[in-house]
């Protein structure tokens, strides 16, 4: 009784101070009327809008949040509060060009507290010089030409998730099925994971840290971010015991090599100033990427599913280019680097679907001091937001933006700074190419191996906090023989 008793105490103390401090900030910014703002509202106090912007994600209409802002104070930025910070949001091409190309100028990276606080000492929470020298050294890992020498045993472990999950199935689950394959791609690329107990414990893991990752960061029993704050640290354990096995089989030079998986890379590669990582960044760094390589992925691949599901002429044209490429390997021979090359058509295929459904619909900035944009002054300490919807979805960029076409990523493709699934600038998605194949190396094996019905051809996908279909994307499957 004495137990309950302090942790309500507790809990009641943290609200109230974080409620004191937010209330503090929210006065603090109305005592400056005299600054040229941008125009919109912070809402209420504390929370500001975000109930609003939590409601419209829930009903899968994140964009309406945006574009009736946009439309009622002013197309290119305006201002709103999001879990207590006043926040600029940044919209159209020029908004995009402006926070991609001012890193370290005015702006740096900003995420919520919670995110910041599950992910640590990660590329998240670094800024300047360091987080320069931490990207030049993971993308000496995640770049096309290091990625090449994967695509092989991408390739096998496509194969083997088909085999075991899809074949002899009639009907699969495509949200909750595809995580198996993207979880599976980053254990055995990143840590040489390739057991499918393992992985699925991991896999497990890492979803209830997803669900209390964005939102207000009470660390109390029985809160979402409780949960996620727990997972997370059981999964920073289990990577920490493999990177204490995997220094002592490289120092023995026993079942490991120095270029086998990412851990390996970073256990034995400094960065450019000769500094190799500390144990808990390589820990904290390794939770971000497989965050991101596994949960945006199959939020990508089960928005491409619904798209081929839906549109027959689509889903023809990609199996004709997987077809021929085909036609020309042996019987059971791997996709090679040279293979992916030649899946343009799939390519503008998946773009589209991220277009119309990106995986991420914003990220975060911060004003690192006072500046200028369209006219309003942008405080220093503001929270800035830029989101794909305000171009993806901009008829000026994309003609008949709620039309899904391919053939837009013909060419030169889209305008500069319209089509930003993977961010841009110095803070673009590292693991763009990674992304690439896994959603290739899938699609080349699907089509073939599958046609497919959609239980529901209009159900909607959600943001919580990633692109989700509400039921996960349940279908039909009706094998093929190619």
């Amino acid at each position: 009784m004495e137990v309950a008793k302090f942790v309500t105490l507790v809990a009641l103390l943290s609200i109230f101070f974080l409620c004191l401090h937010l209330i503090t900030k929210f006065v603090k910014l109305r005592k400056k009327p005299s600054l040229n703002l941008p125009p919109g509202s912070l809402g209420w106090p504390i929370v500001g809008e975000t109930f609003e912007f939590m409601r419209e994600s829930g009903k899968g209409n994140m964009s309406r949040f945006t574009r009736d802002r946009m439309e009622k104070y002013d197309p290119r930025v305006f201002k709103t509060s999001f879990l207590g910070d006043p926040m600029a949001v940044f919209c159209g091409t020029a908004g995009n060009k402006f926070l991609f190309s001012s890193e370290s100028k005015e702006v740096q990276l900003w995420w919520p507290s919670s995110i910041r606080k599950v992910l640590r000492t990660s590329l998240v929470t670094k800024v300047g010089e360091d987080a320069k020298l931490t990207r030049k050294l993971l993308l000496t890992f995640l770049s096309s030409e290091a990625l090449r020498n994967f695509v092989p045993k991408m390739d096998s472990i496509a194969r083997t998730h088909l085999n075991t999950h899809w074949r002899g199935k009639e009907q699969v689950v495509v949200y909750y099925t595809t995580q198996l394959y993207t979880y599976s791609l980053a254990c055995c690329l990143f840590l040489s994971i390739e057991d499918s107990i393992h992985v699925s414990k991991f896999s497990s893991k890492f979803e209830v840290l997803v669900k209390g990752m964005l939102g207000f960061p009470i660390n109390l029993p029985g809160t979402k971010f409780y949960q996620a704050m727990k997972a997370a640290d059981e999964i920073s354990e289990e990577i920490k015991m493999l990177i204490r096995q995997r220094k002592v089989d490289l120092e023995e030079k026993a079942s490991a090599s120095q270029s086998q998986d990412l851990l390996s890379h970073l256990l034995v590669t400094p960065d450019a100033s000769g500094r190799f990582m500390s144990e808990q960044e390589i820990i904290d760094i390794m939770l971000q990427l497989l965050f991101a390589g596994h949960d945006t992925s199959r939020s990508a691949l089960s928005s491409i599913m619904k798209y081929l599901g839906n549109m027959p002429q689509v889903y023809e044209k990609v199996l004709k280019e997987q077809v021929e490429i085909s036609r020309e390997k042996g019987v059971g021979e791997l996709l090679q680097w040279e293979d992916i090359q030649k899946m343009k058509y799939s390519w503008n295929v998946a773009s589209e679907a991220m277009r119309l459904s990106p995986p991420v619909a914003s990220a975060y900035r911060e004003a690192i001091r006072d500046f200028t944009f369209a006219g309003y002054t942008i405080p220093k300490g503001w929270k800035l937001n830029w989101t794909t919807y305000s171009t993806h979805m901009d008829p000026a960029y994309f003609p008949n933006p709620e039309s899904f076409d391919a053939s837009r990523f013909e060419g030169d493709g889209p305008t500069p700074y319209s089509y930003v699934p993977f961010g841009g600038g110095p803070r673009m998605c590292l693991g763009i190419e990674f992304a690439r194949l896994e959603i290739l190396v899938f699609m080349h094996h699907i089509v073939k191996w599958f046609k497919w019905d959609l239980v529901n051809p209009d159900e909607k996908f959600k943001y919580d906090p990633l692109l989700e279909p509400e039921n996960g994307l349940p279908i039909l499957l009706h094998p093929r023989h190619v």
